[in-house]
């Protein structure tokens, strides 16, 4: 497809730290790729793995909505909002950094690793009050749908941000298939697999492959095996 970025999980910047082993969708640190600096208001995609007992100290951010997803363990956070939490997998975090704040993330479990997609896009607004916003998923409303966790409207499903973006979850069985429609004119999608193979508008995405696809009005997608996965519409200008 002309109007596609296809991101396969081994081209992804690697940074293994032993406390941390993260794989960068775009260019993160010390990792550099002058072709996957962005995909529209999509800045971040980080896949990490926490080792246990160990996490990231005290770090600034401002004018970034960061999004944060466990997939296996839990994450304790705290902030300079006053919020200290532990966000389990099965829930959703997101803070806006707005003018700015600062925090730090470990994983408290003694024996387990976490593991967790960590996500920034470019505010459409900058220098607003900085947030924080956690919430626990119902499962069960992934399977065979498409799960919505963000949107831009606060009495929404999920949590928001300030930004025209929407997020979903979904567990599709073995050969079942969806078609989703564009929120608003102008975004696109980037949907990447997170366990198990499926098909977006007919390219294969195996474990951890992603696919940006933007000038669409519609995806339609189909599980090869059993599979998991998660679908950003994102704006394509900032």
């Amino acid at each position: 497809m002309k109007n596609s970025v296809l991101h396969k999980s081994n081209t992804r910047g690697n940074a293994n730290h032993g406390w941390l082993n993260a794989y960068h969708s775009f260019s993160f640190a010390s990792w550099y790729n002058a072709e996957r600096v962005q995909f529209g208001a999509l800045r971040v995609l980080n896949d990490d793995t926490v080792a246990a007992g160990m996490g990231f100290g005290t770090h600034p951010h401002d004018n970034m909505e960061i999004i944060t997803i466990p997939l296996e363990g839990d994450l304790a956070h705290k902030d300079s909002m006053g919020n200290a939490a532990t966000i389990k997998t099965g829930d959703v975090q997101v803070m806006s950094a707005g003018t700015g704040i600062q925090h730090s993330e470990f994983n408290p479990n003694k024996n387990l690793q976490t593991k967790l997609f960590q996500i920034w896009l470019f505010p459409k607004t900058r220098n607003v009050e900085p947030r924080y916003q956690q919430i626990t998923l119902d499962k069960t409303l992934e399977k065979n749908a498409f799960a919505q966790i963000l949107s831009p409207n606060e009495d929404d499903e999920g949590v928001w941000i300030h930004q025209d973006a929407w997020f979903y979850l979904s567990d599709f069985d073995k050969d079942f298939s969806k078609k989703l429609s564009l929120k608003k004119e102008g975004n696109g999608f980037y949907i990447m697999a997170i366990e198990g193979e499926i098909e977006v508008n007919g390219e294969v995405l195996e474990k951890r492959d992603a696919i940006g696809i933007w000038e669409t009005k519609e995806l339609e997608i189909k599980a090869n095996t059993n599979a998991k996965f998660l679908i950003m519409e994102i704006p394509m200008e900032v």
